[in-house]
């Protein structure tokens, strides 16, 4: 079931929001979310504007509440949507003029439900695999990718080869790339002769932050970026590094005529300077993209 969600819409500067980043680019420390406006002042681009379906002036957008930042989270009134998705649809929304219904999904159900007409887009850093692109449409805005993340008393180094999770219990997010990354390569360790990984999967990411914590998960597979901003708040963590780098674009249903607006409308807010705003306000700019791309190849790294 979905339900319609307000958006952060202006909020001043933010008194104790975390939008400094250390020298790594990660977000400092800081128990509050960040409220820094840096979209509010992004005005409407004719030229963007006017590559979208004539008649378009209301679109609707499906976004999954994970629970952790730089990821979509709720403000303090447990209604208002924010994070770094939010921050990029409503600048693009902007620029292109348009007003925006928001609808909350759980993350495996977006991509399904843009075929049918459900939504008009989703946002929910989705990474594009080749997979993906036989049925769905991205526009790109950045660059994240897979990585892991273990307690810090576990003997566990940087993952380089998946057969270095044999007889874990790995913890990741339902219907995300990890999930097919793992569960299409569990056969490696019994190739190897060794006991297969468990793949632990679960909706929100505050599940997958308390399984490891509490010892039910060994490691956690999760985005580069969510894993960095954990490992800053989150006490007995470490980063393993990063393990694949994605894009990461807004998704569509196959063959729409959306996406030519929306890469304008992107590489609009990289010319003015907003998207520069946007990734240090929530100490991600180490994901930023030179242009936006319409559905590219898979990053093989």
């Amino acid at each position: 079931m979905t339900t319609a969600t307000l958006f952060l819409t202006a909020c001043g500067s933010g008194s104790g929001g975390s939008g400094g980043t250390d020298a790594s680019g990660v977000a400092a420390k800081s128990d509050e979310v960040p409220t820094t406006d840096v979209v509010s002042a992004e005005k409407k681009d004719d030229a963007a504007a006017g590559l979208l379906p004539a008649g378009t002036t209301h679109l609707t957008v499906a976004i999954s509440v994970g629970g952790t930042p730089p990821g979509t989270t709720y403000l303090s009134d447990g209604t208002t949507v924010t994070g770094q998705d939010v921050d990029f649809t409503k600048a693009v929304a902007k620029v292109l003029g348009i007003k925006l219904t928001v609808e909350q999904a759980s993350f495996e159900a977006i991509l399904p439900a843009l075929d049918s007409g459900k939504y008009d887009f989703g946002a929910s850093n989705f990474g594009v695999t080749d997979e993906r692109r036989k049925i769905i449409d991205f526009v790109t805005y950045i660059n994240d990718g897979q990585g892991f993340a273990v307690r810090k008393d576990s003997k566990l180094a940087k993952v380089t080869d998946l057969t270095q999770l044999c007889g874990l219990n790995v913890a990741t997010g339902a219907g995300t790339t990890f999930e097919a990354t793992l569960e299409k390569n569990k056969h490696l360790c019994t190739d190897a002769g060794k006991k297969a990984y468990q793949v632990q999967t679960y909706g929100e990411s505050s599940a997958i932050w308390s399984s490891v914590q509490q010892g039910r998960s060994d490691v956690v597979m999760y985005t580069i970026n969510g894993l960095r901003y954990a490992v800053a708040h989150q006490p007995g963590l470490k980063f393993l590094g990063e393990y694949h780098r994605l894009d990461v674009g807004f998704a569509f249903k196959k063959g729409t005529k959306l996406a030519p607006a929306f890469q304008a409308a992107v590489n609009r807010l990289i010319a003015d300077g907003t998207y520069d705003k946007i990734l240090k306000k929530w100490g991600t700019t180490g994901s930023a993209i030179k242009k936006s791309q319409i559905s590219p190849p898979e990053l093989k790294n």
